[in-house]
């Protein structure tokens, strides 16, 4: 497993996030855990995540378009 460290957290963010874990029982960690795992399965976190340091980097990181997987014959 890998260990990962978010500097520069907004301190809304951070509220946000606690109270988010204590209406799902959870500490903070586990809850960006939950979010960060719900959000990859569904594939959207790499866009977002683009989209919101576009401002940070000041440049254009364009995301391939995704084609249909190829067909593998096992037979």
């Amino acid at each position: 497993m890998a260990t990962i460290t978010v500097r520069n957290l907004d301190d809304e963010v951070q509220r946000r996030l606690k109270r988010q874990a204590a209406d799902h029982g959870r500490s903070m960690e586990a809850e960006a855990r939950a979010i960060l795992t719900a959000e990859l399965t569904r594939g959207g976190l790499a866009q977002a995540w683009v989209e919101a340091t576009h401002h940070l980097r000041g440049d254009e990181i364009p995301l391939p378009e995704r084609s249909e997987p190829r067909q593998i014959d096992l037979g």
